[in-house]
C-alpha cells in the first residue's frame, strides 16, 4: 500500500482533518481535535499508529509480525502496523475502522450518531 491510497481512506471518515502537529513529515488524522491515526517512516517502512483495545494488540502481535505496541504511543492502547508486504497489510482497512469508532465512543451520543450515522 502506498501512502496516498492509506490518506485517502483515512480521510474518508466522517469529518477526519489532516494535521502535522509533530513535524511536517509526520501526517496526523484527527476527528474533532482527537487523533485516530498517525503516519510515519522507520528505517524506510511506513507505519501507521492506530488506537486499539488492549486485548485486540495482544491477539495481534501474537499473530502478525508486522503489528507492534506503538512507537512512540501509549503501549497499552495503540499499536504500530508496519507496511512491509505481509499479510498485516489486509489488516489495516478494519484497524483504521476500529480506531476511529474507538475515538468517536468517547464522544457524545449525539456527535456519535452525527459521526457515525446510528
Amino acid at each position: 500500500m502506498d501512502y496516498s491510497q492509506l490518506a485517502a481512506y483515512l480521510l474518508a471518515k466522517t469529518e477526519a482533518k489532516l494535521e502535522y502537529p509533530f513535524a511536517p513529515d509526520i501526517p496526523v488524522f484527527k476527528i474533532r481535535g482527537k487523533m485516530f491515526a498517525l503516519v510515519g517512516w522507520r528505517d524506510g517502512d511506513m507505519f501507521i499508529n492506530l488506537k486499539c483495545q488492549p486485548e485486540q494488540i495482544d491477539a495481534l502481535t501474537d499473530i502478525f509480525p508486522a503489528i507492534h505496541r506503538a512507537y512512540h504511543m501509549n503501549k497499552r492502547h495503540w499499536l504500530s502496523l508496519y507496511f512491509d508486504g505481509s499479510d498485516a497489510e489486509q489488516q489495516v482497512f478494519g484497524l483504521i475502522d476500529n480506531s476511529y469508532g474507538l475515538v468517536v465512543a468517547n464522544m457524545s451520543k449525539s456527535v456519535q450518531t452525527l459521526l457515525l450515522g446510528e
